[in-house]
């Protein structure tokens, strides 16, 4: 790392002969590779971009001249040439380096852009401000892949980039031919025309100057074409070609997505994901109905997608980096007599929360949404938790959303969504599928998984009233303390939503070993409130909901406004994400940090009852 420990900022990198850049973009790939293999994160986008990124950062002088990333996930060599390569080691850890830019990172990071095609509309509208400002000085530069000109909001961004020629900006396609998998529909086709031949661009077209294609992995050819791309004075596309995963054999040999995502070194945990259970129910969908379709917004592979495709390749539909076109395509399909079945990241979907509310549920249209990456996500970090999705599908008339607990429920509860004639949703987070909870009974639709009251007995059975939990003697200061505390005969109601269902079953089990019975349910569909358990409730004393979504807006609020308006007086205790954004971490980290493990979950439920 001769050359990489020599650059502590951009300045340093200008410094540096051109004959030595050759050698840096190999000690770049080298530490990648070292660090990102054992960390996961990124990898094929990140080695894609080197020579790239080392030009761009010898004609910029960032942070003065903006540097704005579509999508932030090919900016580890940027990190890494503003001083951060010595941390790599720690990226996407807690309290380590971000997978994205960060702007608490650096003040190189400009954007903290993680969610795709947004590049061009930053760049605009800072290319107005520079302006306005009287900072004509200020360069604006925008590196964009070309999966993101498969988003619609980059189309509205040219639109109004070309139309002033007096506002330059560099636009700096990186252009490797996909996303995670080949860049989906006709803008990748006239890409892929470009770098074959001389046609007249689709930029020139809309009044943008062209320059290339660039051979991207050439330093010093795409230093030229970004230096005379400066000196035009108006806005312009430098057309660059790059090969994702270049130098590392096996990205280059994954012709699935080149290695764009690796996992954290470590033996394989054997379990099967949520997304793998998901994928294989939908096939077995698509042979019993075939007026079951698929679209995703360029995962195909990724939301566990790829295999229906391969089964029915005319019945799965890869729309691109397009969210808000996948949900209103879907409405014209469920129009059309097909049931279509939406998979995107959770967080993804606040892309498209208009068309959800105005083209699917206003028409009452029988479309399912699969929302992967529900909840925390862990080390990708406050961009892709998927804790808003909840308070979002909240406010949709007519919308059911469920949240399977195991594999078993997934399977369910998809067919479920399928067999409904509207809107439905369903939720499951980044993770492996944890042991099947089993049933012992039900609350309407709801399962519980643990009776509370002693011997089994039903909520109801018998009047309430206060019994004594006994001493439990903890040593204190001074002696033993006694904590007896006086309860309903019937204790506590836990409504733990999903995945969720396992630590409150952990919390309830030690909570009956203070005397405090608690009964665990799985709602299994969480939106609407099933008037059932709400009337259930009313036998208890307390009732605590447990959900990995933003508090505000949530399933425990979706309850107590339930339980108000059928007239039942029992206090609710939410336990909940803050309504902040969350920096990364591993999600089980993350989930006992915010008060959603185990211990904490009976710590709350020992709070409440003394208050009860």
């Amino acid at each position: 790392m001769a050359l990489l420990e020599r650059i502590h900022c951009p300045g340093d990198l200008r410094a540096l002969p051109e004959s030595s850049l050759p050698d840096l973009a190999l000690e770049i790939r080298s530490l990648l590779i070292s660090s990102v293999t054992r960390t996961g994160g990124h990898l094929g986008p990140n080695l894609g971009v080197v020579e790239l990124t080392i030009a761009l950062h010898r004609v910029f002088d960032s942070p003065h001249d903006a540097l704005v990333w579509d999508t932030g996930h090919q900016a580890y060599v940027h990190k890494m040439l503003t001083g951060r390569w010595a941390a790599l080691d720690s990226l996407r850890q807690e309290g380590g380096l971000s997978g994205y830019p960060s702007r608490s990172e650096s003040a190189h990071d400009l954007v903290e852009n993680s969610h795709a095609s947004t590049a061009l509309s930053y760049a605009d509208g800072l290319a107005k401000a520079f302006a306005l400002g009287g900072r004509p000085d200020r360069a604006v530069v925008a590196v964009v892949g070309d999966g993101s000109l498969t988003g619609g909001m980059a189309w509205e961004a040219l639109n109004n980039i070309a139309a002033a020629p007096e506002r330059p900006i560099v636009v700096v396609l990186n252009d490797n031919g996909r996303s995670y998998a080949p860049t989906a529909g006709a803008v990748g086709r006239h890409l892929a025309a470009l770098r074959d031949g001389p046609p007249a661009s689709v930029f020139e077209q809309l009044g943008l100057a062209y320059l290339g294609p660039v051979d991207g992995h050439d330093a010093a050819a795409v230093e030229v074409a970004l230096r005379k791309a400066r000196s035009l004075g108006t806005p312009v596309v430098v057309h660059c070609l790059t090969r994702k995963g270049l130098g590392h054999a096996p990205a280059e040999q994954d012709e699935a997505d080149r290695m764009h995502t690796v996992g954290p070194a470590g033996p394989p945990s054997g379990a099967q994901s949520w997304t793998s259970v998901f994928g294989a129910e939908m096939v077995a969908l698509g042979a019993e109905r075939p007026d079951v379709v698929a679209i995703s917004a360029a995962m195909l592979g990724p939301t566990g997608l790829r295999a229906f495709a391969d089964a029915y390749p005319s019945r799965a539909f890869d729309v691109g980096i397009a969210e808000q076109h996948a949900v209103t395509s879907a409405a014209g399909l469920a129009t059309g007599g097909l049931h279509p079945v939406v998979c995107v990241y959770s967080t993804f979907l606040n892309r498209a929360l208009d068309q959800v509310l105005m083209d699917v549920a206003l028409h009452r249209l029988p479309v399912t949404f699969v929302l992967d990456r529900a909840g925390i996500t862990g080390s990708d970090g406050p961009s892709h938790h998927g804790m808003w999705d909840l308070s979002l599908l909240g406010m949709v008339p007519g919308m059911r959303v469920a949240a399977p607990r195991d594999g078993e429920q997934l399977r369910l509860l998809l067919r479920e969504a399928v067999a409904h004639h509207g809107p439905a949703a369903l939720r499951f987070p980044k993770a492996d599928v944890g042991p099947a909870l089993a049933a012992v009974g039900k609350l309407g639709t709801a399962d519980v998984l643990r009776w509370g009251p002693a011997g089994g007995r039903r909520p109801g059975s018998a009047p309430g009233g206060l019994f004594r939990a006994g001493t439990d003697h903890v040593p204190a200061s001074g002696g033993m303390r006694d904590t007896t505390v006086g309860v309903a005969a019937d204790g506590v109601l836990i409504l733990a939503i999903g995945p969720l269902g396992a630590p409150a079953l952990v919390a309830a089990e030690r909570l009956s070993l203070d005397g405090v019975p608690v009964t665990v349910a799985d709602p299994r569909w969480l939106l609407p409130v099933d008037p059932e358990l709400v009337a259930a409730a009313a036998a208890y004393r307390l009732v605590v909901t447990v959900e990995d979504n933003g508090a505000h807006g949530g399933y425990g609020d979706a309850v107590s406004r339930a339980l108000r308006s059928a007239g039942v007086r029992v206090p609710v205790r939410s336990l909940a994400l803050p309504q902040r954004f969350l920096a990364h971490g591993s999600r089980s980290a993350i989930l006992t940090a915010r008060g959603l493990g185990a211990e904490s979950i009976a710590d709350a439920v020992r709070r409440e009852l003394p208050l009860a």
